[in-house]
């Protein structure tokens, strides 16, 4: 089946009050159930390795919402985030015995440290590229943090 007969397919079926189908031939598998307003439909090519995708359709009379990263904070236009520069866990201060290195309310520096981040069982102090007043600390201490990930809230 072609791309196209395949979404004309998914095009009728959200049309229908159908709430499952099911279609199986020697180089597709197409399975839909509908759950709530939108149906899930699970596509597995026959061909090679193994391919799975997920497809969400929503009926053609009802609006889907669209949905925002959790991760990533709306700030305002004077306000920016600083974000980790690499995987590992997340310490606000050198030690668990001395104070941490920001606070909120607290005005930082460009070059100052604003926090540590182990990875591979080495401490690395990161250092704020911009200055301003740390409006929010968005990472509980000693916990894992992704590359990009977020971390304080600067407004400038």
């Amino acid at each position: 089946m072609e791309n196209k007969e395949i979404q004309k397919l998914l095009d009728f079926i959200a049309q229908s009050n159908l709430d499952e189908v099911s279609i199986e031939t020697s180089e597709l598998k197409l399975s839909v159930k509908r759950y709530g307003a939108a149906p899930v439909v699970q596509q597995v090519i026959a061909s090679a390795p193994q391919v799975v995708a997920s497809i969400a359709v929503a009926p053609v009379n009802q609006a889907v919402a669209p949905t925002l990263p959790v991760a990533v904070p709306v700030v305002a236009s004077n306000r920016v985030t600083i974000k980790s520069p690499m995987i590992g866990t997340f310490y606000r201060s050198a030690s668990p015995d001395r104070p941490s290195l920001t606070e909120v309310g607290s005005d930082i520096s460009k070059g100052q440290p604003v926090c540590i981040i182990e990875a591979m069982k080495l401490f690395n102090e990161i250092e704020s590229e911009i200055s301003g007043r740390i409006v929010e600390v968005l990472v509980e201490n000693a916990t894992p943090v992704e590359y990009d990930q977020p971390l304080f809230v600067v407004e400038q």
